[in-house]
């Protein structure tokens, strides 16, 4: 027979006169409201249906999508050779653990969206969930007001799309023009797809959905989610439903000293290895200069890490590192722009003690048997220049002029210390003035060319 999760979609998606007859055939009271309908039929699913209830069940189905049916065999057939309705509800996939939520509970296994016989253009699934009460009250005790009367919840309902491959763990991936509607209502997908290039449609970048304000808090209504989406050659999605636990960089801060520093050592073996002299270069670097400063906030380190797969003894600042990727989740490393996820982290030992020393410089340098210092900034004196005039003893000096050449003729020597008959009419100005008088003779002649000795 069908697996018991295709027959919990199939009921999932019976309007309000299927499941009045799905349960007046087996022997349940049909009345009341449609969620009421429905839950009665799950139970009914919960409890071990007959393979005459499986049967009626496919048939409704068959009845509302005949086209999904199309190419199977009679109902009878299908009872003693049983053929699969969809793609495989549970594939073996495993999607990538996001660094800031802890999974609490998988609400709908990784089912494929697969693709359905007859349906061109888009195609669409059912899927239904249903809370414990531990669950409803995890979510509704983690209740927080956020200012302007919006409601947040550390314990979430998380919605994840990806490739269903097996391969490795996946990415979040979405399909292309993805819908979906929680218990009936539109989810707004987060941000815009890119705009379309040369025409063709451009794929919104995946990442988890957080379906809480529109997921039914009670464990008597089962919640309800259609996907739509264009089918893409060659490519298969899976969808997943989680009880999650959202967690903040300070958080994660903790965890990772937790989780250690590594020892110093280490570092310093990595130093010596790359101050190695290497007999096939010709140039030999015999020290390495490391900056304390975080190339993300140019701001002196406070936990200096690194991803292990890193190669670069540069460290960033894990605190930081963690508060820009709890916005807009990239794992990027600021040094080397690859790959540097949460679980590739370490603080760095060396640095640690580094920093603990050396309060006052913002770089350092390592010797090649891995010890290091300081960097500390020359000194430099400012030197006050200023109009500088030839000492002049104006009682022995004498003006000199310069060689003779043919541009130039022959100058006499001129004693400046020789009065003139307008000097003697001014004795009674006072010393300074003649001074200032034979300064500007002299500031005059050097201009000239004249040399004084």
């Amino acid at each position: 027979m069908a697996d018991i999760e295709d027959l919990r979609n199939m009921v999932s998606s019976f309007r309000v006169s299927e499941l009045q007859v799905l349960l007046g055939f087996a022997g349940r009271n049909k009345s009341g409201r449609k969620h009421e309908l429905l839950l009665r039929a799950l139970h009914l699913l919960r409890s071990g249906c007959s393979p005459a209830v499986q049967i009626k069940i496919k048939e409704l189905y068959r009845r509302r999508y005949p086209r999904t049916f199309d190419g199977l065999q009679d109902l009878a057939q299908q009872h003693l050779q049983p053929t699969p309705l969809m793609a495989p509800v549970h594939p073996d996939v495993q999607m990538k653990s996001l660094p800031f939520y802890d999974v609490l509970d998988v609400l709908i296994k990784p089912s494929s969206l697969g693709t359905h016989a007859g349906q061109r253009f888009h195609h669409e699934k059912y899927f239904i969930f249903a809370l414990t009460p531990q669950q409803v009250r995890e979510v509704c005790i983690s209740r927080d007001f956020l200012p302007g009367g919006r409601r947040d919840y550390m314990v979430q309902i998380q919605l994840r799309f990806c490739l269903a491959e097996t391969s490795c763990p996946q990415e979040d991936n979405f399909p292309n023009s993805l819908c979906i509607k929680v218990n009936g209502k539109l989810f707004p997908l987060p941000g815009y797809a890119p705009p379309p290039k040369n025409g063709v449609e451009q794929k919104r970048p995946g990442r988890p959905l957080n379906i809480t304000s529109l997921v039914r808090l009670s464990s008597a209504v089962p919640n309800q989610i259609v996907v739509t989406w264009a089918p893409e050659i060659g490519k298969t999605y899976s969808m997943s439903v989680y009880l999650v636990r959202q967690l903040t960089s300070p958080l994660l801060l903790q965890r990772l000293r937790m989780k250690g520093i590594r020892n110093p050592d280490h570092s310093r073996a990595l130093i010596k290895e790359k101050l190695t002299a290497d007999p096939d270069s010709e140039i030999a670097t015999t020290s390495l200069r490391v900056s304390l400063m975080c190339p993300l906030g140019k701001m002196r380190l406070t936990v200096p890490c690194r991803a292990v797969t890193c190669s670069h003894l540069q460290c960033f600042d894990a605190a930081l590192y963690l508060q820009m990727n709890e916005k807009k989740p990239t794992w990027i490393c600021p040094v080397c722009d690859k790959k540097a996820t949460y679980e590739s982290l370490i603080i760095d030992g060396l640095f640690m003690e580094i920093l603990n020393d050396c309060t006052d410089v913002d770089e350092i340098k390592f010797q090649e048997d891995g010890t290091w210092c300081p960097m500390r900034p020359k000194k430099e004196t400012l030197k006050m220049s200023s109009p500088c005039i030839p000492k002049i003893d104006l009682r022995q000096s004498a003006v000199v002029p310069p060689p003779e050449t043919s541009s130039t003729k022959k100058g006499d020597v001129i004693d400046l210390t020789l009065e003139s008959s307008s000097d003697d009419e001014e004795d009674s100005d006072p010393p300074l003035k003649k001074r200032c008088v034979y300064m500007s003779k002299a500031e005059e002649m050097h201009n000239k060319g004249f040399v004084f000795y």
